[in-house]
């Protein structure tokens, strides 16, 4: 029987107090989290979060919405896209743990995948623009070098040795 591994710890993103809120407002859960009406609207469009209609239409988050949107933010910030966070997002615990539901554990080490393959494409992308930022200050000197000695065979500033060993030119 194979061993089942520790709970995933994340950081969730600017903890609440530990008071569960009662319902509220869109307005307020963008202030109580530091987002915006519209990004809690995109969580909700994409099933990350659930409201309730008041009878005037208005927009109404359970007490947990506060902890839901911030394990969300604690998500995205480690590079999660919301598909996956959609699959992660049923196994977390308001301490902020990731448990290794079904599927999650491929989930979050697939993710950890894409991101390695990216940082290493970055890391080449990033070689290649030191060698090119190289190259072009090496060019810029060159030419630099090359005009000063241009510059000073014009005016006549440079002294020249002739075969004798006697400098032509001002002293």
């Amino acid at each position: 029987m194979r061993p089942v591994p520790p709970p995933l710890l994340l950081d969730t993103v600017g903890r609440s107090s530990g008071r569960k809120p009662s319902a509220v407002l869109i307005g307020e859960l963008a202030r109580r989290t530091g987002t915006t009406t519209r990004l809690l609207r995109h969580y909700e469009k994409t099933g990350l979060l659930r409201s309730h209609r008041r009878a005037n239409g208005y927009r109404s988050y359970d007490a947990d919405a506060e902890e839901t949107v911030r394990t969300i933010r604690a998500l995205l910030a480690a590079g999660l896209p919301t598909r996956v966070i959609r699959q992660v997002l049923p196994c977390t615990t308001g301490g902020a743990t990731v448990l290794p539901c079904p599927g999650v554990l491929e989930a979050l080490r697939a993710q950890l995948a894409a991101l390695d393959r990216r940082a290493a494409e970055m890391d080449a992308a990033r070689a290649v623009l030191r060698r090119t930022i190289s190259a072009t200050e090496a060019e810029a000197m060159g030419r630099e070098a090359e005009s000063v000695g241009t510059e000073a065979e014009a005016t006549g500033t440079g002294a020249e040795v002739t075969g004798t060993g006697d400098a032509r030119g001002p002293v």
